[in-house]
């Protein structure tokens, strides 16, 4: 359930009451004017409803200074919902600013993001270099290099320029960090960098695909169902942070052939991360709201979803011709 405290012009009320009543609400109070002399009213309605009432005041709010619409989640209730609600509320969408908000922060480029990537690479590189797994997988959950692809995907269902841009600057500058760094512990580091966390980067077949695919899909599935504590099984699952200071690494100890596997499951992860979501957020129907913007949408969709898909396929075919020239 979900609390809408809406603050408008005392002129809109009519429209509200009539919005409320045509999208069956729960329930809608009108409170009275306050001091900013605007109108308030409270709209309790199931998950479910949430963005059909948000795509329905927005028009109302828009241009209207000091108007706004607060969504307060509605922690207890009673009496308690019935197994059928329950089921119903579990299965509903986030809303689309909630998306919008959690992406955008994932998005920024910040000293906190290129430190936490700094930082990460470090754990990673010291982990896989001393075959230390627990190392390893704690810089993959704290490394933030999974958000800006997510933030990604997004910017492109909503066709959202400005969004898709900060994610890839985001995204590039999270990478150059991480391999530069690891180019330089490469090249300073006194003892081998073949160890079997290391050598595991290097090696990418077709169960690479497979994986990258599959976590991909479950990233974006637990951004729209609101689960983010599935987020934390996918960072280690499709990890970009190991092959990244891996493929540095081979680079500064001047392995060629290792840190071209690396980077190969590097693009490997990137391209099947960014495929996956964009086609579990057109099966989900994240979309702009206005019909204009779906129209934008709807076909920047289309025009990257071909790109993501002759990417990887490019990519499998890289992998072939690998795995050829190894078996040699």
């Amino acid at each position: 359930m979900k609390l809408l405290a809406i603050l408008a012009d005392p002129r809109d009320s009519d429209r509200v009451a009539a919005i409320a009543e045509a999208r069956e609400a729960e329930e809608f109070r009108i409170e009275g004017p306050v001091q900013s002399g605007h109108q308030a009213m409270r709209l309790l309605t199931s998950d479910d409803k949430v963005q059909l009432f948000l795509d329905d005041l927005a028009p109302l709010i828009e241009g209207v200074q000091g108007a706004r619409v607060l969504v307060i989640p509605v922690e207890v209730s009673l009496p308690k919902q019935s197994d059928e609600e329950r089921k119903k509320e579990d299965a509903a969408l986030a809303a689309r600013e909630a998306l919008y908000a959690s992406a955008e922060k994932s998005a920024r480029l910040d000293r906190d993001y290129l430190v936490l990537v700094m930082l990460s690479t470090l754990v990673a590189a010291i982990g896989m270099l001393e075959d230390n797994v627990s190392a390893v997988i704690g810089a993959m959950v704290i490394a933030p290099l999974l958000g800006p692809n997510m933030a990604f995907g997004l910017g492109t269902a909503l066709a959202d320029t400005a969004l898709m841009r900060s994610a890839l600057v985001t995204l590039v500058a999270g990478l150059l960090v991480a391999v530069a760094l690891s180019v330089v512990i490469g090249l300073l580091w006194p003892w081998s960098t073949l160890s079997g966390e290391l050598l595991s980067r290097t090696n990418v077949g077709w169960d690479s695909v497979a994986l990258a695919l599959a976590s991909g899909a479950a990233a974006a599935l637990s951004m729209t169902s609101g689960l983010s504590s599935v987020l934390v099984g996918v960072m280690v699952a499709v990890a970009l942070l190991p092959p990244a200071a891996t493929f540095g690494m081979m680079v500064g100890s001047g392995k060629w052939q290792l840190a071209l596997g690396a980077g190969l499951l590097l693009a490997v992860n990137i391209v099947c991360v960014n495929l996956a979501c964009k086609l579990v957020f057109v099966m989900k129907g994240i979309e702009p709201r206005t019909w204009w913007q779906k129209k934008s949408a709807h076909k920047a969709m289309k025009i990257y979803i071909g790109v993501w898909v002759c990417s990887l396929l490019l990519l499998m075919g890289a992998i072939y011709l690998r795995n050829q020239f190894n078996l040699q």
